[in-house]
């Protein structure tokens, strides 16, 4: 059993201030493999203290000193990639093939791409006679979620940097380690003492405190909706900035002139990458009427290649907890019950696992927008087909969500694809099969979230204050 019982406030490793231990459950054993700590208030208050006091030397460096701060985070990553990758497999049951693919080199492109938008951010813009100045918010509260822990740390970690702010992280007791490992690499990086600290806790007790926290003056939020909202409740009475990257139902539309067997293979693959455990995963997928069937059978075959649990390229892992695992197979229930078509799939677990948070790759068919699984972020391999009548309605119905994360368009006409973007109401949208690309900025609209992550100076901006100078270059007339 692994023991990782400390916290990293103000560039060392140091006890709890009262200990409390949680274990961390590899999902595909089910069995516990390390034990980690709670934090408590008292830890926050000394992590917000460290902060204060790093900021006012680290607010004051500059966008140079920061960017050779930034590659030596990079250079010290990528010695602990194998590391990092062995950790995401092991506490939230990511195959090994995609930690090592995915999970882990996304964080290291992201500090990339951060990198990168800083190198060319102007902290300094001219207008007229006024100057506007980016600085820094301050103290940031960082809260992560489990499904890519990596990707979502850097995101917030990087950009934070590059804007000069101080921050504590507090990534999901159900995967710590990868998040532990990760505040080695700031510490053999040289971040200065305080302006990185690493709390683990769990969202009651440790997220509350960090939302509550008079000395924190961000809060930046990835997990669900449901979260987010108490996140932004807690920090309202101190009137500190809320950051969210929130829960998505996203909506895939199939137009009658699109390649059938791209769009079923594409669609797949968004849809039960992670084993379906994705925000932005494209679950409700929207098809002609006249062509569902055809579509459907295409959509099966595939079904029936994936792999659960054996490891091998493209093979599904588990979900990441029993609960996780019961919430699915609820969702699962409520679509039979409700009348949908089962396609392929269904109730418990594949035949090729024995043990295990698995769950079976299942495709609803004839699916209405007011059921359950059409209208809940189910957070598991589920995914919902709806037939439509005409381009109109597939709109309207991909609209008619609480949610606004991404969207995805398949059609053999780009300019056709284009259109039907233009009316959808998400943050990102991909035509044909377009892949993620940290270069542009990620987040949602409605309960999706607000704010901006990823995209270099897009997520550089979210930790910035914005100061405008007047009568910068002479004295403004007075009228």
């Amino acid at each position: 059993m692994l023991e990782r019982l400390q916290f990293y406030v103000d560039g060392r490793w140091v006890d709890p201030a009262t200990p409390q231990t949680v274990e961390v459950i590899n999902p595909a054993s089910e069995e516990a493999f390390a034990r980690v700590s709670l934090g408590s208030k008292s830890d926050i208050d000394q992590a917000v203290a460290a902060a204060r006091r790093a900021l006012d030397g680290f607010s004051q460096t500059t966008k140079k000193q920061r960017i050779e701060l930034l590659r030596a985070v990079m250079a010290a990553y990528e010695k602990h990639l194998d590391e990092m990758a062995d950790a995401v497999h092991r506490e939230m049951g990511a195959p090994l093939w995609l930690a090592s693919a995915a999970q882990a080199p996304a964080g290291l492109a992201q500090i990339g791409a951060t990198l990168h938008g800083l190198s060319d951010f102007q902290f300094e813009v001219r207008r007229g006679k006024h100057m506007l100045r980016y600085e820094p918010v301050g103290v940031c509260g960082l809260i992560t979620p489990w499904n890519w822990p990596l990707i979502q740390i850097a995101c917030k970690v990087a950009p934070a940097l590059a804007a000069g702010c101080a921050m504590i992280l507090k990534p999901s007791e159900f995967a710590p380690l990868s998040a532990m490992i990760f505040a080695q690499v700031m510490h053999e990086a040289g971040v200065p003492a305080g302006v990185f600290n690493l709390v683990n806790g769990d969202g009651p007790t440790v997220g509350d405190s960090m939302s509550r926290h008079p000395g924190i003056d961000m809060m930046s939020f990835t997990g669900s909706t449901r979260a987010g909202i108490a996140v932004a409740k807690a920090a309202a009475n101190t009137v500190k900035r809320v950051a969210q990257e929130l829960g998505g139902k996203s909506p895939y539309i199939v137009l009658e002139d699109a390649d059938f067997q791209k769009a079923a293979q594409s669609g797949l693959n968004g849809s039960f990458l992670n084993s379906g455990q994705s925000c932005s995963a494209p679950t409700r997928m929207f098809v002609p009427r006249k062509n569902q069937d055809e579509i459907v059978a295409l959509v099966k075959a595939e079904v029936e290649k994936t792999k659960v649990g054996d490891g091998s390229p493209g093979s599904l892992g588990p979900l990441v907890s029993e609960a996780q695992y019961n919430r699915v197979q609820g969702f699962i229930q409520k679509g039979i019950d409700e009348g949908a078509r089962l396609v392929v799939g269904g109730l418990g677990r594949p035949e090729s696992a024995s043990r295990g948070y698995y769950a079976r790759p299942t495709v609803f068919a004839d699916v209405t927008n007011d059921m359950t699984i059409a209208r809940e972020e189910i957070f598991g391999p589920v995914l919902a087909i709806l037939p439509y009548d005409t381009e109109q309605q597939a709109i309207d119905m991909a609209n008619d969500t609480v949610y606004g994360l991404a969207g995805y368009v398949q059609s053999g006409s780009l300019d056709r694809a284009r259109k039907v973007a233009a009316q959808l109401r998400v943050g990102n949208v991909h035509l044909n099969g377009a892949p993620v690309d940290f270069s542009v900025p990620f987040g949602g609209y409605k309960q999706s979230g607000n704010g901006r992550e990823w995209g270099g100076e897009f997520g550089i901006l979210e930790f910035l204050e914005t100061k405008s100078v007047l009568g910068y270059d002479a004295l403004a007339e007075v009228e």
